[in-house]
């Protein structure tokens, strides 16, 4: 099945949160209701809104109750979207502008801040202090995960090690408190949710890592944005990592990042991309994300065997597979 029919088979909830989500943001604050409006109109994937629901599936699947997780995992990821957008000093995002650039940072920074409280009210609509508790954790590591992004910019030393750290708190916890509370709030075992738990990590340290490699290999109209920009940002990136351990090409690529870093040269943003193409560190980087694939295959074993696991797996293969 693909991820289109696993969509389907939810459209009616999606549907759902996707209106809910609008309502979230409501507020009589002309300003802030359209820029939080612009942000959610860029759309994406909201593959965090169908973590929850098919975690929900797991135990007692009530809409009603889902939605307050779901709504405000989606804007908490939102939020820190516009906050990136400002640090990277982005243009534009899915194709579209983005707050900052369409508005400016103070009103980005604000918005954010909007969206990410708007968040936090919605989930007290719980009385589930677990829930509270789980969220509260990962929104201090996404924090530090942003904080270590910034002092890694452009930073050609760090190693492997300090890359999956950071994408663990910057991506991946995100995601796997997506399918956990899922089903934490629809009352399922410990078991069942612990191992969604370990699912969601694995499938979110995979989707980073493929995202990485699309920065790379993709192109302009399917990324919204050139090919490379994590690396004008400062970003480096697993393939880039991988790339700089080649002898070969090291002082080359070294010479290229240090240019795009003191001019922001897209010229050297081009020659670098091309290089790294050209190196094994797009492999090595492929099958990286292949083995938090099927570390993520593997926590779905033991699970209760429902149409929903059958889906969990084939989001699972459609994240490392994915050309957008």
């Amino acid at each position: 099945m693909k991820l289109l029919d696993i969509l389907t088979a939810l459209k009616k909830d999606i549907s759902y949160i996707e209106k809910e989500l609008y309502r979230g943001v409501e507020t009589s604050e002309p300003l802030l209701a359209e820029t939080s409006l612009h942000l959610l109109k860029a759309g994406g994937k909201r593959l965090r809104p169908v973590f929850v629901l098919l975690g929900g599936k797991f135990g007692n699947y009530d809409i009603e109750v889902l939605k307050h997780v779901a709504v405000p995992l989606e804007l908490i990821h939102s939020s820190s979207l516009v906050h990136d957008d400002v640090i990277d000093n982005a243009e534009t995002r899915r194709g579209q502008l983005t707050v900052k650039s369409k508005w400016d940072n103070r009103i980005a920074m604000y918005t954010g801040d909007y969206i990410y409280a708007r968040a936090m009210s919605i989930i007290a609509e719980l009385p589930n202090p677990l829930i509270h508790q789980t969220m509260a954790k990962a929104m201090v590591q996404m924090t530090i995960g942003e904080m270590e992004q910034i002092r890694d910019f452009f930073n050609t030393d760090q190693n492997v090690r300090n890359y999956l750290l950071r994408i663990r708190r910057k991506t991946a916890l995100l995601i796997a408190i997506s399918c956990q509370l899922g089903a934490v709030a629809a009352g399922a075992d410990k078991e069942v949710c612990r191992r969604l738990y370990s699912y969601g990590y694995n499938v979110g340290m995979a989707f980073q890592i493929q995202d990485d490699l699309l920065d790379l290999r993709g192109t302009e109209k399917q990324l919204g944005k050139p090919p490379g920009s994590d690396m004008l940002q400062g970003n480096i990136t697993i393939p880039v990592i991988f790339a700089l351990q080649e002898e070969r090409i090291r002082e080359d690529l070294l010479q290229l990042i240090h240019r795009i870093h003191e001019d922001g040269d897209k010229g050297s943003v081009q020659a670098a991309v091309g290089m790294i193409r050209e190196s094994d560190g797009m492999a090595k980087a492929e099958a990286l994300a292949d083995r938090y694939m099927n570390k993520a295959l593997d926590a779905l074993e033991g699970l209760p065997d429902i149409k929903t696991k059958k889906n969990l797996r084939d989001i699972a293969h459609f994240v490392v597979k994915r050309s957008y």
